[in-house]
């Protein structure tokens, strides 16, 4: 399919075989650029591959701007199935008859995806619901998919070099990993169920009920939102809605999600929030959540701080401290590249930045510098843009900058309280607890490997290879230079002999010496730009 859409040379290089992939290329495939090529290919390809373009739209960091582009047309939308077939699974998957469970079920989707179909139904007791079942033979799909993938990352690490840097296996593992928690509606389920912990005391933000007795990892039932997706126009036209509250309830819940709970929805559009009456706002699709730790969390909230405050150094000292480490790095160069991007934009208001945007084509640049951020804040980068939307969608004119630094002045604030530095204290007391523990234990048995007559340091030098090859070269060339020398010596004591026979006007064994420093001279030259 690649070559089919005019990259028959990567195919070449990963040993696939110019010759055969030529015969399949579309004709005038050459008009378009690659990326067109790419999410053209993607698109041909299937569900797996869509939802993999998708990923490498979030990821600016590693794929070059043009293509992360493109691969934002992508859409994840497919005809829905007949509803005979949602019903097989449903039938196979319920642990009771369909007519037990429900009451009524609409055959009309409500929605349908690559993965599930979504429909809306009543239960037996007249609870409305929405039933989400996963589409029949995906997962199979998705499985051989993944694997033609894990086969052509090897392939690319192997043969390309140059795309060595982007980690290929790693990207195909991170997204498997996505897919894998996707396509499993009981980790969607207890997603719901600690979203619903987190907002028990939040009366504006409402999260559906699961009902897990109808619910497996291929079905889930839950309960219907008696709201508008602020995707609708008239969403923020009921009565009684107040736009400014609805724009602080949700943000104060995104944010509460990011910097509290260190579990946010990780595709917050607009489709999946609800406008409900009394300013209350409703969530669905949890399908994708971002999971942070302590220290992300602290490093989001410093680049925030440092955002607000210009102070690009800092900011560029969260990207390198976040990223794998790597001495590639120029950290001067790196904040100077992240102030030319991000400084002419500071003081206009939020209808004339794409703040969410800007942040995203900041990791760009974290990647032309070779750092590799964590997925979990891409993640975050990709939720702040569409919550950047849905903000213009319910006040054209909002500083989510200035919202923003209210919660990350309290994460920082709260870094050294009493309560947090007392959290940090037990566990390092934890931590220095065990490894007293097991010192003398781990002592005790390097100094027996020590003693041990045949102990021995095991030392190990990059490109140690080379240098080898490098002194054994210099060694044979200076060892035929002395022979060269020791000749060309003897031949000329010998030149002045009086003894026959001649050769040249010259004594025979002046002439043999001559011509072996000539011979062993020729060698020696040949090593030489040999090496």
């Amino acid at each position: 399919m690649f070559a089919k859409n005019g990259f028959q040379n990567v195919a070449e290089k990963i040993k696939l075989g110019r010759f055969l992939l030529e015969r399949f290329a579309k004709p005038g495939i050459e008009q378009y650029t690659p990326p067109e090529r790419m999410r053209m290919a993607f698109e041909e390809l299937g569900p797996t591959f869509v939802k993999l373009g998708q990923l490498l739209a979030t990821r600016p960091d590693l794929v070059p701007e043009d293509f992360v582009e493109e691969f934002k047309r992508l859409h994840d939308q497919v005809a829905p199935l007949p509803f005979s077939e949602i019903r097989r699974v449903l039938e196979r998957e319920m642990a009771m008859p369909l007519e037990e469970a429900f009451k009524e079920i609409n055959p009309t989707p409500l929605g349908s995806a690559s993965i599930a179909q979504v429909h809306r139904a009543i239960l037996a007791d007249g609870t409305d619901v929405v039933i989400k079942v996963q589409r029949p033979g995906i997962e199979k799909l998705i499985a051989d998919d993944i694997a033609i993938l894990y086969y052509l990352a090897d392939l690319l690490q192997k043969y390309v070099p140059e795309t060595r840097v982007f980690n290929p296996l790693g990207i195909v593992d991170e997204f498997f990993r996505t897919l894998e928690l996707e396509t499993n509606f009981i980790i969607e389920a207890n997603n719901i169920r600690r979203f619903q912990d987190n907002f028990k005391n939040d009366p504006t933000v409402v999260i559906p009920e699961v009902f897990f007795e109808f619910s497996s990892k291929k079905v889930l039932v839950l309960e219907f939102l008696k709201g508008i997706p602020l995707s609708k126009a008239e969403a923020l036209e009921q009565a009684g809605i107040d736009r400014m509250e609805i724009m602080r309830s949700g943000l104060r819940a995104y944010f509460k999600q990011v910097f509290k709970d260190g579990l946010f929805h990780g595709d917050l559009h607009a489709g999946n929030l609800f406008i409900m009456p009394g300013s209350k706002i409703g969530l669905i699709d949890f399908g994708i959540v971002g999971r942070l730790n302590r220290r992300t969390q602290d490093a989001i909230a410093n680049m925030f701080v440092a955002l607000y405050y210009e102070d690009y150094e800092r900011l560029a000292y969260e990207y390198v401290e976040l990223a794998p480490y790597s001495s590639e790095v120029n950290v001067d160069q790196f904040a100077k590249d992240l102030k030319d991007l991000l400084a002419p934009y500071f003081g206009l208001s939020m209808k004339n930045v794409d703040f969410g945007k800007l942040l995203m084509d900041s990791t760009a640049i974290a990647g032309k510098h070779r750092l590799v951020l964590p997925s979990e804040l891409m993640l975050f980068f990709k939720s702040i843009v569409t919550v950047e939307g849905m903000a213009r969608v319910i006040v054209a004119d909002f500083n989510l900058l200035d919202y923003a630094l209210e919660f990350a002045n309290e994460i920082v604030s709260t870094r050294y309280s009493a309560e947090r530095v007392t959290e940090e204290l037990s566990l390092f007391s934890k931590d220095a607890s065990q490894l007293l523990k097991g010192l003398p234990r781990q002592l005790k048995q390097f100094i027996r490997r020590v003693g041990n007559p045949d102990f021995a340091f095991r030392i190990s030098i990059d490109e140690l290879d080379e240098v080898k090859r490098s002194i054994e070269t210099s060694s044979n060339i200076l060892f035929l230079g002395l022979i060269i020398g020791s000749c060309i010596i003897s031949a000329s004591m010998l030149f002045d002999s009086d003894h026959g026979p001649f050769v040249l006007s010259m004594p025979l064994a002046s002439a043999l010496l001559y011509g072996v420093a000539l011979v062993l001279g020729l060698v020696a030259f040949y090593n030489y730009i040999r090496k």
